[in-house]
């Protein structure tokens, strides 16, 4: 394992330093001015998160091309795993806050179908666990829950709970869950409302847990359901791209020390439940990103947290438009930062730290890339003298490192035909990839721009809230895109103004960062738009394999 990790590091490090190095000798031909210092000085920030991509996504393509049988080289509990009924019993927890049960309950009838089907149907009971405080909501709840189980001839082990406070937000639904409702269970499989699994995936799953007793979790690699408008089928198959070789190098050299997303995985019931209940912060605050502070818990106990690096049988929905997507990063920012305040609390493996400072640089990267763009179009003005013959070789390798792990998926796919054919074919998934990487090189800078506003927001005390995430699919009006997108547009046309009073050639350099910016609120619109989407749909762009399956 520290051979792994020596070679994990190894990429990461090298392409940080790389970075860094042909910044220095790009930025300093003419000598190093104070904001070319500066802009180096944000580089430090930027560059390991570059170097971290390309190193999980380099181990994933490797690892995918050259092993027959890459989920099984990273989770040996999978090759011993055999079929048969299981010898564990799971609770099936699905936490719900003012959902739409009618949206929810289908997917779990189709689960525990499936597991019927299979003669693994008293193994398994259904908990929808309710956070919703509203009563009205929470009585439309109940009902439809009565509805539910009065269809069904399992309706005994379907049940429902609603807490009246949620303390805790959802680490505390569980844990409630877990100290009053599971007596009879070993494992737990957690859902979320738009979660949907199959049930070969999830005896998959609990065989993995019956073969291997130290494994405490168990976390599947989670894929896009079949989406109908623009923004969230682009979204999603760029993310199912570089998620599938992220995931599969980083459980290569993580090993049991890995990661925990907060749904679609298993769980063993009483070491979670021993090691796994969540003080405040310091402050007193609540932990919000509460998934991989419980996996860092059970690391630090001597428990496994594996990775299952397969995307059949594993599905959630991604938010239906831009304004949901960036409120969706806006909780998932206020959480990451938090673990600022855990890092110097004792009990932590050195990986358990290395996966929370992973989580913090996510977010901490953007203001210096946003700062980074701006001290670019400063320096440019001032007449920086920037060495033009590797000004595009620092672009295009900076590029290239950021987006390491999809093109690594990209590639694995595009190099193995037969891996093609589910999306409708070799060349309809080059063309799938080609649309997204368009889509993501104007959508990223509004992202950066948006997680370094939430921190500045954050920083003078704003708290975002928690409100009940929209997962419909719906268009969104030209005013109520420009109310949230003003700032950045903003930023993009200042931006464009200062790089175009350089010259043309300056602005061309900079339009790949700043042309998301000018356009973002076009590209909210048409990305959310019904008959944009329809487009999609009716070429067969960036269909996944289920929507093709039908």
């Amino acid at each position: 394992m520290a051979l792994r990790r020596i070679i994990f590091f190894g990429l990461m490090l090298g392409m940080a330093a790389a970075l860094l190095l042909l910044a220095w000798h790009c930025l300093a031909s003419g000598g190093l001015s104070a904001t070319e210092a500066l802009m180096l000085a944000c580089l430090v920030l930027v560059a390991p998160w570059h170097g971290i991509s390309l190193g999980n996504g380099l181990l994933g393509l490797w690892l995918l091309l050259t092993r027959r049988d890459a989920a099984s080289a990273v989770l040996p509990a999978l090759a011993e795993a055999r079929p048969g009924v299981p010898q564990l019993r799971t609770a099936i927890a699905v936490c719900v806050r003012n959902e739409d049960l009618a949206e929810v309950l289908p997917a779990m009838g189709r689960l525990l179908d499936g597991l019927a089907l299979a003669g693994a149907g008293p193994f398994f009971s259904l908990f929808i666990l309710s956070d919703t405080q509203d009563a009205a909501l929470a009585k439309r709840e109940a009902l439809a829950v009565v509805a539910f189980r009065a269809r069904r001839s399992d309706a005994a082990r379907v049940h429902y709970r609603r807490r009246t406070a949620n303390t805790g937000f959802k680490a505390g639904n569980i844990m409630d869950f877990l100290d009053h409702h599971a007596a009879g269970h070993e494992l737990m499989l957690t859902l979320d409302a738009d979660s949907e699994m199959s049930a070969a995936a999830v005896l998959r799953l609990v065989r993995c847990m019956e073969v291997d007793p130290g494994l405490a979790l168990v976390q599947q690699l989670t894929v896009g359901r079949p989406a109908r408008a623009a923004f969230p089928r682009l979204f999603q198959f760029g993310m199912r791209a570089g998620m599938r070789a992220w995931t599969t190098g980083q459980a290569w050299w993580q090993q049991g020390e890995g990661p925990y997303w907060g749904h679609n995985a298993i769980i063993r019931i009483d070491p979670f439940r021993r090691h796994c209940r969540l003080d405040p912060l310091p402050d007193g605050r609540p932990i919000l990103s509460h998934d991989q502070v419980e996996a860092v818990r059970l690391h630090a106990a001597g428990w496994k947290v594996m990775c299952l690096p397969l995307e059949d049988g594993s599905l959630e929905a991604n938010p239906p438009a831009l304004p949901e997507y960036l409120a969706r990063d806006q909780r998932w920012g206020a959480g990451n930062m938090q673990y600022v305040a855990l890092l110097r609390l004792p009990g932590m493996t050195a990986m358990g730290r290395w996966q929370l400072v992973q989580a913090i640089l996510l977010f901490l990267g953007a203001p210096a890339w946003v700062l980074l763009l701006a001290l670019a179009a400063v320096n440019a003005a001032l007449g920086g003298q920037v060495d033009m013959a590797l000004l595009p070789w620092l672009l295009l390798f900076g590029w290239a490192g950021n987006y390491a792990s999809k093109l690594a998926g990209y590639a694995e796919v595009l190099l193995r035909p037969s891996r093609a054919q589910p999306y409708g074919g070799w060349w309809r998934y080059a063309a799938g990839a080609v649309a997204e990487l368009a889509f993501t090189t104007l959508f990223e800078p509004i992202c950066q721009v948006n997680k370094a506003l939430s921190l500045g927001a954050l920083a003078v005390g704003l708290k975002p809230g928690w409100a009940p995430q929209n997962r419909a699919d719906r268009g969104v009006g030209w005013g109520d895109a420009l109310r949230l997108l003003w700032p950045h547009t903003l930023l993009g046309v200042a931006l464009c103004a200062a790089f175009g009073t350089v010259s043309w050639a300056a602005l061309a350099w900079a339009l790949p960062f700043t042309a998301g910016l000018v356009l973002a609120v076009p590209f909210c619109v048409l990305t959310a738009s019904p008959l944009v989407s329809a487009g999609l749909r009716r070429w067969g762009v960036a269909a996944t394999p289920e929507e093709v399956a039908g």
